[in-house]
C-alpha cells in the first residue's frame, strides 16, 4: 500500500472522458434496464477498482518501456471520445465497432490498465483490470446490441 501518483495519474487520464457524459449525453439516450443486474455491478466494482487501486497501491518499480504503449492506448481511448462529441454524441460512436474492433470504448480503458499494471509493476492494477473486462466489456456489448 501507498500512494502513486503515477497509478493516479493513469486512473485520472482514463476516467476523466466519462465525466463528459454528465453535461453532453448521448443522444438518444442509453436504453435503460437492458444489462443484468449482477453484470452492472461488476461494471461498478471494476470502475471503483480501477479508479482507487492504481493510486493507493505501488508496485516493484517503474518499466518505462511499457510507457509508450500505454500512451498510446489512453491517446486512441481520448480520440475515440473526441469523435463521439464531434460527430453529435451518438450511441453509434460510442457502442460501435471502429476497425472491426467491437466496443472500442470498453475495451481500450481495459487494455489500457492492464498496460498499466506492466508499465507500474502493479499486479493488483491487473486484477483491477480484469474486474473491469469483467463487466464493462459484456455490459457494452449488450448495450451495444439493444440500440
Amino acid at each position: 500500500m501507498g500512494f502513486s501518483v503515477l497509478g493516479l495519474a493513469l486512473s485520472l487520464a482514463i476516467f476523466a472522458p466519462s465525466l463528459s457524459l454528465i453535461w453532453f449525453p448521448p443522444r438518444p439516450a442509453l436504453p435503460t434496464g437492458v444489462v443484468p443486474r449482477p453484470v452492472t455491478l461488476l461494471e461498478r466494482a471494476g470502475q471503483a477498482l480501477c479508479v482507487t487501486v492504481p493510486a493507493i497501491t505501488v508496485g516493484a518499480s517503474v518499466g518505462w518501456w511499457w510507457f509508450p504503449l500505454v500512451a498510446v492506448l489512453v491517446l486512441a481511448y481520448w480520440a475515440l471520445w473526441v469523435r463521439f462529441l464531434v460527430t453529435g454524441r451518438r450511441l453509434e460512436a460510442l457502442f460501435g465497432p471502429v476497425w472491426g474492433v467491437p466496443v472500442p470504448m470498453a475495451l481500450l480503458p481495459v487494455a489500457a490498465f492492464l498496460a498499466g499494471a506492466a508499465w507500474l509493476e502493479n499486479p493488483w492494477i491487473a486484477i483491477a483490470a480484469a474486474v473491469l473486462a469483467a463487466g464493462h466489456t459484456p455490459s457494452s456489448l449488450i448495450t451495444a446490441r439493444a440500440r
